[in-house]
C-alpha cells in the first residue's frame, strides 16, 4: 500500500467495476481495492439517505439501521487534504519484463518470475524492470491469493529455491504457448494443466483487501484466475428508486416505540400512551387513525413490498397529465401521459398506459462481491438470503458504498387481459415450455433453486431490448447511457418496463428521453419492425434454448445482431431474451405478443 495517491477513478466505479476486494491495474502499479474498514472515517463522506433500500439491506445482510455513504469525492485544491481509497499492491509474483535466453537443451527465450522481496527499492530486479503477473488463483468464496508457484511446478513439500522461468512457445499469449521451469531442471509444467481442476491445491481463504492477516478457513478448490479477466469480479449491489415515503415514515416511528405501543388496541389506549414524551415526539405529526393502522400492520406482520413492485405501484398511481406541476419534486415527479397523446391504433392496442418520468433519483448500493461466477437476482431485483454467501466489504460491516443518480425516464405498461390471453394461446405454451427447460438445465449446472422467471418477464425483457436500441436513435442518448427497470408482478398481473438514464451531475436530465413518450406508437413501430428479422436469421430464428454447442440456456431468437444490448444496459446481464414471445419470427410464427408489423 502507498501512501501517496497512485491513480482516480470515478465514484460510480467505486461501488461496480473497482469496488471493495476489485483487481485493478493503474499505470504503474497494479492491487486490489481495499475493504471498508480502509476507507476515511464516514465522517469525511457524504450519507445517502434512503429508507425503503435500507429496510431491505437489513433483511438481506442482518446489519441493523445501515447506513449508506458516497464514495470520497477528489479536490483539486491544493490546500485541501486529500482523501482517498487504499489500495493494497496485489499479486506478489512479478515477471521480469525483458525477456533472456537460456539455454535447456533448446534455446528458449523465457522470462524470470520473482517474488516481490526480490525487488530493490525502485522495484526493479537486477536493474530491469518487473511487472506483476496475470496469473492469480480464487475460489467461489472471493477468495483471492498469489499462485504457489514453485508447489505448481515442483509439487507440495518442496524446498527448492531456483530461479524460475516463464516461457513463452508461441506469440498468441494462450495457456496452451506457456510453460513454467526452473533452474534444477523441474518441468517443463503448462500454465494449461494449472486451469484443471485441483491442480493449484486448495484455497487458503487469503483475503487481502481487508488486510494483512485476515484469512479465514476455506479448503474449496482453487482456480485459476486472469486478473484482468471479466469474471475476476462481479459486484452485487440493489438499486431503487426515491418515492414518496408517508406511509413508512410512520411504519419506522411506530416501530421505534414498539415495546410501550405493541400494547394499544383503541383510540383511548393511544391517546394514554401519546402523553409519554418519548412517544409524543415519535408519533408527532400523525393522525390517531395512521398509528393506529400501523400498529395492525406491524402487530400483524405485514411485510414490506420487495422494492421494484412499490416503485410498480408509484409509477402506475401517477395522475394524468403533462408534467408541468409545479413545483416539481426533484426526487420523483411522474405523471401519466393522456391516451390521446399517444395512442395510435392498431400498434398500441395492447399497451395500458404510458408515464412520463420527468424527475427520479436512483441510489445504487453495493453489499458484496463474488469472482468466477455471478450471482444472478430474482425479477425484483433482489437476491436469495438463504442463497451462496457473498465476500464482504468489511470485516464487520456497518455501513454500504453507494452512489445517487437523477435522470428521467418513461414507463411503458402492457395491458394485463391481453397478457393473460396471450398466454392462454397453445403456441405461446410450447414456446414458454422451451424456455422453462433451457432454465431448468442452466438452474441445474448451478445449483439453483429459484423458479423460472415466467413467459411475461421474458416478453417485457425483450421489448425493453427493442424498444431501448430505437429510442436511442431519437432522444439524445447514447444508447450505453440508458437503462431498463422491468417491473412483473404475476400476483396483480402488472407488467411493465421503464428505460431511463440517470447521472451523477445537479439534474441529470436533458428531457429528450422523456418527449419521446408522446411518439411512443413511432418507436414501437419500428422497434417491432427491427424485432421481426434479425442480420442472423434464420440462424437466430431457429435457436432454442440449450441447442447446439453454445449451451445458450437462457436465450431463444436471440443474439448481437437483434436483441442483446450493452450490458450495463440490462438488468438481468442479456439473459432472459426471446424474440419469439414479442413478434413472429421466421420459425416461430404463432407465438408472438403483438401482431406482425411490415
Amino acid at each position: 500500500m502507498s501512501p501517496q495517491p497512485v491513480g482516480q477513478i470515478r465514484r460510480s466505479q467505486a461501488i461496480t467495476t473497482w469496488g471493495p476486494g476489485a483487481l485493478i491495474d493503474l499505470p504503474r502499479h497494479s492491487g486490489i481495492v481495499g475493504g471498508l474498514d480502509t476507507w476515511p472515517s464516514v465522517n469525511q463522506l457524504d450519507e445517502i439517505v434512503e429508507p425503503r433500500l435500507t429496510r431491505r439491506l437489513t433483511l438481506m445482510t442482518g446489519v441493523a439501521s445501515p447506513r449508506l455513504y458516497s464514495p470520497p469525492a477528489d479536490t483539486a485544491a491544493p490546500w485541501e487534504q486529500r482523501s482517498g481509497i487504499t489500495l493494497w499492491r496485489f499479486p506478489e509474483w512479478m515477471v521480469v519484463q525483458e525477456k533472456q535466453e537460456k539455454q535447456t537443451g533448446n534455446r528458449r527465450q523465457g522470462r524470470l518470475l520473482v517474488h516481490r522481496r526480490a525487488l530493490d527499492e525502485r522495484g526493479r530486479f537486477d536493474g530491469r524492470a518487473v511487472v506483476p503477473t496475470r496469473f492469480v488463483r480464487a475460489c467461489q468464496r472471493g477468495h483471492v491469493q498469489d499462485v504457489n508457484w514453485r508447489s505448481f511446478l515442483h509439487g507440495p513439500g518442496t524446498q527448492c529455491t531456483r530461479q524460475m522461468w516463464l516461457e513463452e512457445r508461441g506469440t498468441s499469449g494462450d495457456l496452451a504457448d506457456l510453460v513454467v521451469r526452473c533452474d534444477c531442471g523441474a518441468g517443463p509444467r503448462g500454465m494449461q494443466e494449472a486451469a484443471e481442476t485441483g491442480a493449484l491445491g486448495p484455497c487458503w481463504g487469503a483475503r487481502p483487501w481487508l488486510g494483512p492477516h485476515t484469512a479465514e478457513t476455506c479448503g474449496l478448490p482453487s482456480r485459476l484466475l486472469i486478473r484482468t479477466a471479466s469474471n475476476a469480479y462481479f459486484a452485487h449491489g440493489m438499486t431503487a428508486l426515491s418515492l414518496p415515503e408517508r406511509g413508512a415514515e410512520i411504519d419506522e416511528a411506530v416501530q421505534s416505540q414498539w415495546a410501550t405501543l405493541q400494547v394499544v388496541n383503541d383510540l383511548a389506549s393511544l391517546a394514554v400512551m401519546r402523553r409519554l414524551p418519548a412517544v409524543a415526539a415519535a408519533l408527532a405529526g400523525h393522525s390517531d387513525e395512521e398509528v393506529l393502522d400501523a400498529i395492525e400492520r406491524l402487530r400483524d406482520g405485514a411485510q414490506e413490498r420487495p422494492v421494484k413492485l412499490a416503485e410498480l405501484d408509484a409509477l402506475l398511481a401517477a395522475p394524468e397529465g403533462y408534467g408541468e406541476d409545479v413545483p416539481v419534486d426533484p426526487d420523483f415527479h411522474a405523471r401519466r401521459l393522456p391516451p390521446e397523446a399517444w395512442r395510435r391504433p392498431p400498434v398500441t392496442d395492447r399497451i395500458a398506459a404510458v408515464v412520463q418520468l420527468h424527475r427520479l433519483r436512483e441510489v445504487i448500493v453495493q453489499i458484496g462481491f463474488t469472482r468466477l461466477e455471478a450471482i444472478v437476482p430474482d425479477i425484483n431485483g433482489e437476491y436469495d438470503p438463504d442463497g451462496p454467501d457473498l465476500a464482504p466489504l468489511a470485516l464487520e460491516p456497518q455501513w454500504f458504498p453507494a452512489v445517487e443518480n437523477r435522470g428521467e425516464g418513461l414507463l411503458l405498461a402492457l395491458d394485463s387481459d391481453a397478457v393473460q390471453a396471450w398466454l392462454g394461446r397453445p403456441g405461446v405454451a410450447a414456446r414458454i415450455d422451451q424456455l422453462l427447460a433451457g432454465w431448468r438445465e442452466w438452474a441445474a449446472r448451478r445449483g439453483i433453486q429459484r423458479p423460472f422467471p415466467g413467459g411475461p418477464y421474458v416478453l417485457v425483457h425483450t421489448l425493453s431490448h427493442l424498444l431501448l436500441t430505437q429510442l436511442a436513435m431519437r432522444c439524445g442518448y447514447p444508447a450505453s447511457s440508458l437503462r431498463e427497470r422491468i417491473y412483473v408482478d404475476h400476483e396483480t398481473r402488472q407488467y411493465a418496463v421503464l428505460i431511463y438514464t440517470a447521472s451523477t451531475d445537479a439534474e441529470g436530465t436533458l428531457g429528450g428521453l422523456v418527449s419521446q413518450a408522446r411518439h411512443i406508437s413511432s418507436h414501437l413501430e419500428l422497434a417491432l419492425a427491427a424485432g421481426g428479422l434479425c442480420s442472423n436469421d434464420p440462424v437466430c430464428a431457429q435457436h432454442a434454448p440449450g441447442e447446439g454447442m453454445e449451451e445458450r440456456w437462457l436465450h431463444g431468437a436471440a443474439c448481437h445482431g437483434c436483441a442483446l444490448i450493452a450490458e450495463t444496459a440490462c438488468e438481468m446481464r442479456n439473459d432472459l431474451l426471446d424474440r419469439a414471445l414479442v413478434v413472429p419470427t421466421l420459425a416461430v410464427p404463432d407465438a408472438a405478443f403483438f401482431d406482425p408489423v411490415l
